[in-house]
């Protein structure tokens, strides 16, 4: 990941310091493929789980369409970010020369969230508590959202950070 980004260049040509974290150079880097793989398809689908499992979760709704189709996202969020997250961990993780403390927060805290995701499909699947009542589960899958809201969120805060002061 030591590919200079153009912004970068530009900004190395005129004497400006563009340190930032691995989190916020994978998403600059390669624009705009890595920026939609690696943010805009998690974080559309992540909003899209969050804003039906409001409808779900307090409307008691274990079938029907939305409980359907918030199934499918649940699965296809946790399947996506679990191929992110082998492929980071493969190819781009055992090269990274670390900044600072806030870059291996950020990568560290964004590769969390599989946990989260992969756990939400495998709920869906069966997998995950597969004896569990039906508010149990409910309440676990909510609960292993917010967990992926929470990394998520402090992944993007600490990414932000330039990791020469932090």
């Amino acid at each position: 990941m030591e590919i200079m980004t153009h912004a970068a260049s530009v900004a190395a040509s005129k004497g400006m310091s563009m340190d930032m974290t691995h989190y916020m150079e994978l998403l600059a880097t390669n624009q705009p493929w890595n920026l939609l793989i690696f943010m805009a398809i998690p974080v559309i689908l992540a909003e899209t789980l969050t804003a039906t499992e409001f409808f779900v979760t307090f409307g008691r709704l274990y079938d029907g369409p939305l409980r359907q189709f918030n199934k499918i996202v649940g699965i296809a969020l946790g399947f996506y970010f679990l191929g992110i997250f082998v492929y980071l961990t493969t190819q781009v993780v055992p090269h990274i020369v670390w900044r600072g403390y806030s870059d291996i927060i950020a990568v560290g805290f964004y590769l969390s969230g599989v946990i989260f995701l992969f756990g939400i499909a495998l709920l869906e699947l069966g997998g995950l508590g597969p004896n569990m009542e039906k508010d149990a589960k409910m309440k676990l899958h909510f609960m292993l959202l917010i967990g992926f809201l929470v990394v998520a969120h402090i992944a993007m805060i600490f990414g932000m950070f330039n990791p020469a002061f932090f």
